[in-house]
């Protein structure tokens, strides 16, 4: 099944489920969804073909069908890999939560690794490092004692960090993308870890960098003030937010990409109750998606005395 690389088990299922994407990829949704659902009756257990029926529903205007499917998906993977708990909440069946499943996030970019670096930066026009590395140097010429490049990925944020910090420390959830990130050679030290639940008991960094890492996470009140208690008085902390311009009660959003977006206002608030300054907000154009810009923040904060 090309969307999610995951096989049934059943070569028959697999089959019309090949045959569904064709129809899918022609506009035929009603009729995709109806051939998957065959192949669904050979192989029940799927749960990634039971996510991807839910997907050819909704493109078919039946989001009931939709939501029976994605909560089928979730009851056979409770980890909920493919996000289908997110899909629900975007047509109105169910509550996303602060942060998406990690599980899912997991899935994603271990599915991206191999060609993560070429589809974001060539074809989409991403350039979240490059201006956090401007907005950094701005900041504090000169060089950092301890860096932490959190959810470093392949590596793209680090390679504008290491020419200025005498030890980087990268950490992030996917394996895949941590034996990217190795193989550059640019990191003293990596682990995997979950964002939403970092720590640190170590040495206080002086830097710690999130480069479009909180569209993975919704609510920011936890992982901030955890990132507070981790940097150093005077230390810095530079990030990337998609831009939310309608911020509503919650200052932040889950958009139909499954990205969150959050309001600045609602940012500033956060970072001002965990003693961290904003010394810049710059706009920016983080990514291109289907086409169209993606409007965010390069933000760069001081934890002040």
């Amino acid at each position: 099944m090309k969307p999610l690389q995951a096989s049934s088990g059943d070569l028959n299922a697999d089959r019309r489920a090949d045959y569904a994407e064709m129809l899918h990829a022609s506009g035929e949704h009603g009729a995709a969804a109806e051939l998957l659902l065959g192949a669904l009756e050979l192989a029940p257990r799927w749960a990634a073909g039971w996510f991807r029926l839910g997907e050819m529903q909704e493109a078919a205007g039946a989001p009931d069908l939709a939501a029976q499917a994605w909560t089928m998906s979730m009851r056979l993977d409770p980890a909920d890999r493919f996000g289908a708990t997110l899909k629900l909440h975007l047509i109105g069946r169910g509550t996303a939560g602060d942060a998406p499943p990690p599980a899912f996030v997991e899935t994603l970019f271990d599915q991206y690794a191999d060609t993560f670096d070429d589809a974001l930066v060539g074809k989409l026009g991403y350039r979240v490092p490059e201006v956090l590395d401007q907005a950094i140097r701005a900041a504090r010429p000169g060089r950092f004692r301890l860096a932490f490049d959190l959810g470093c990925g392949t590596g793209l944020m680090g390679q504008r960090l290491r020419p200025i910090v005498d030890r980087l420390e990268g950490m992030d959830i996917s394996a895949r993308m941590l034996a990217k990130a190795r193989a550059k050679g640019i990191y003293d030290n990596l682990a995997r870890a979950d964002l939403g639940h970092f720590s640190h008991a170590g040495p206080e960094a002086d830097l710690i960098v999130a480069a479009d890492v909180f569209i993975y996470v919704g609510r920011l009140e936890t992982v901030i003030a955890r990132i507070a208690a981790a940097l150093a008085v005077d230390g810095l902390f530079a990030f990337s937010i998609e831009a939310l311009a309608t911020a509503g009660d919650a200052g932040f959003a889950l958009r139909p990409t499954r990205r969150y977006a959050h309001a600045l206002g609602y940012v500033r608030g956060v970072l001002e109750a965990n003693g961290l300054a904003v010394l810049s907000a710059d706009t920016m154009t983080i990514r291109m998606d289907r086409g169209e810009p993606v409007d965010g923040f390069a933000i760069v904060s001081r934890k002040v005395g």
